[in-house]
């Protein structure tokens, strides 16, 4: 079944990666990784990644892998993190080269006063993220309105998630309250939150500690789907949280949809999207950009995620596609010179 965006069908991922492979289009920039030599790359990059188990920490090892494969750097490597927060500090502090990161969150950090070299660019839009909303199929919870008075896991600290999930409970016109507040700050359309990332909100939904689970990621989540063999999960709709959303927030949120079989047994549901981003600082070298972008688009087949097929967006038409944040300008160069 085609993955659908925006309410619209995509074409299958294969599809997706020959149109990105299109000879005439990678045949431009390849060349640039051939030319690689020790005396033109950085010695070493890092690529901020994510929770273990989901979708940012395992594309962030193959994009590790292949910039070292293909000789952008002597050595690459995959840093574990909480998310896209997390991964926006690493790379702001120069902890890392590039970072994952969620477009509202990365958006939330740009321009924040920093000097214009130490800011944030975009290299291109990698893939779809996906927010689940995870509950127990024997929960009786029919929507997002059904959580008002229950305990929900939101992210840990750092994660995009964690951004992303109040905004969710205040555009369903429910308030939220930190576990261990006491009964003295609940409503009736209280939801009580507890910051747990994916696995242990994950352990918490199977041991019935909490009773939904917000994670944004990628489709099918390895570890969403070993835990819904094992206690039978279900998802709740959140598209209708959209109008609030954008009206609030901006366009950074769209309509998607988790597929049938995405996780066996579970029907289609629609929910909530938000681009994904590769990002750098603006000082990352332009060459070390455009060699980049030559990989993204040249050896797209090695940065898919076994775990998460066709959710890869890795052709130049939507590399491009960055939800409002600028481009790095080798970047930009390095599309239109695909585009011819």
């Amino acid at each position: 079944m085609p993955d659908v965006i925006g309410a619209r069908a995509l074409p299958p991922r294969r599809k997706v990666l020959q149109a990105g492979l299109a000879a005439g289009l990678s045949g431009l920039l390849l060349p640039v990784l051939g030319a690689c030599t020790p005396a033109d790359r950085p010695g070493a990059v890092t690529v901020a990644g994510g929770e273990p188990g989901g979708f940012y920490l395992e594309f962030a090892t193959l994009l590790a892998e292949s910039l070292q494969r293909h000789g952008v750097a002597g050595q690459a490597t995959a840093l574990t993190t909480g998310g896209s927060l997390d991964n926006l500090e690493y790379l702001l502090t120069g902890k890392a080269t590039f970072a994952v990161a969620l477009a509202d969150s990365a958006s939330q950090r740009a321009g924040a006063g920093r000097p214009p070299a130490v800011d944030l660019s975009a290299v291109g839009k990698v893939y779809e993220n996906y927010v689940h909303c995870v509950i127990r199929k024997n929960s009786g919870i029919r929507d997002i309105a059904g959580l008002a008075g229950r305990t929900v896991a939101v992210g840990e600290p750092g994660s995009g998630t964690s951004l992303t999930t109040p905004r969710l409970i205040e555009a369903a016109g429910l308030s939220s309250t930190a576990s261990g507040t006491g009964p003295a700050a609940a409503t009736e359309k209280a939801v009580t939150v507890l910051n747990l990332g994916l696995n242990e909100g994950l352990a918490a939904l199977q041991d019935e500690s909490v009773d939904a689970l917000f994670w944004s990621g990628g489709v099918p989540t390895a570890a969403i789907a070993a835990a819904h063999h094992d206690v039978g999960l279900g998802f709740l709709d959140l598209s209708p949280l959209l109008p609030a959303l954008r009206a609030k927030y901006g366009v950074f949120y769209d309509r998607v949809l988790i597929p049938e079989g995405a996780y066996e047994g579970i029907p289609a549901v629609w929910t909530v999207g938000v681009a994904n981003l590769l990002l750098c600082r603006n000082d990352l070298d332009d060459r070390t950009v455009k060699r980049t972008v030559a990989l993204l688009v040249g050896h797209a087949e090695e940065l898919i995620p076994r775990s998460s097929l066709g959710v890869q967006f890795l052709s130049p038409e939507s590399l491009i596609n960055t939800a409002g944040l600028r481009l790095h300008p080798a970047a930009a160069a390095a599309y239109r010179e695909l585009h011819g």
